[in-house]
C-alpha cells in the first residue's frame, strides 16, 4: 500500500477530531457541562450527532479530550515563555488570566481531577502522568547551580514543584468559589516567597 495514501484518511480523522475538541471546548464553556449537548457540539463542528459518535463515544470522553487538548496548550507556551526564574512570576499571572476568562471549564477541570483521584477512574492515569509530566518540567527549569541557587535557601526544585502545583490549584479552586477573590497577586507572592529575589514574581 501506498503510504503516502495511507496517511490520507489518518490525517483527515485527526482534523476532524481536531475540530470536534474545539467545538466541545467552545460549548462547554458556553453552557456548561450539564447543559452542553452532543447535538450542539456536532453542529458547531459542522457533522452530524451519528459522525460525532464515531470519533467520540460519549460527553464524558470529549471533556477529557478538552481538558487534556488544553493542557498541551499550555505546556508548549510554557516551554516557549519560561526559560529563567525571572520569567516565572509573569507566566504564572498570565496562565490565571487566561483561565479566568472561561470559570466553567476551571470549574470542569477541578471536578474531573477530583473524581480521577479514584484508581478506578478513567482519568487516573492520565491525572497522575500529568503531575508528573508538570513536576518534572519544572524542575527541569533549574538545570544548574546557578539557577538553582535562584530558590530561597533549603528549598530544593523537587519541593518547589510540588509547592507550585498545590498553590495554583489551590487558588484557582478558591477563584471558582468566589469570583471576586484576586488569586493573581497571591500567585506572585507565592513566586516572591520561593525565590530569594523579588523581580522574579514581577507580573508587570
Amino acid at each position: 500500500m501506498d503510504q503516502a495514501k495511507a496517511r490520507g484518511p489518518y490525517a483527515k480523522t485527526a482534523a476532524r477530531r481536531t475540530e470536534i475538541v474545539r467545538a466541545a471546548r467552545d460549548s462547554f464553556a458556553e453552557h456548561g457541562y450539564a447543559k452542553a449537548s452532543l447535538r450542539d457540539i456536532a453542529e458547531r463542528a459542522g457533522i452530524t450527532h451519528a459522525g460525532l459518535l464515531h470519533h467520540f463515544r460519549n460527553k464524558d470522553e470529549l471533556l477529557a479530550e478538552v481538558l487534556a487538548d488544553r493542557d498541551s496548550e499550555e505546556w508548549r507556551q510554557g516551554l516557549d515563555e519560561v526559560e529563567s526564574p525571572d520569567q516565572f512570576g509573569p507566566y504564572l499571572a498570565g496562565l490565571i488570566r487566561h483561565h479566568q476568562k472561561a470559570p466553567e471549564l476551571m470549574r470542569l477541570w477541578i471536578e474531573l481531577a477530583a473524581a480521577a483521584s479514584r484508581p478506578d477512574h478513567p482519568a487516573h492515569t492520565y491525572f497522575v502522568e500529568r503531575y508528573e509530566r508538570s513536576r518534572a518540567q519544572f524542575v527541569d527549569g533549574f538545570p544548574d547551580e546557578s539557577t538553582r541557587d535562584r530558590l530561597r535557601e533549603g528549598v530544593s526544585p523537587e519541593s518547589a514543584a510540588v509547592l507550585f502545583q498545590a498553590v495554583l490549584n489551590g487558588l484557582q479552586l478558591q477563584w471558582v468559589l468566589d469570583q471576586g477573590l484576586d488569586i493573581v497577586g497571591p500567585v506572585t507572592d507565592f513566586v516572591r516567597l520561593l525565590f530569594d529575589r523579588g523581580d522574579t514574581a514581577d507580573a508587570g
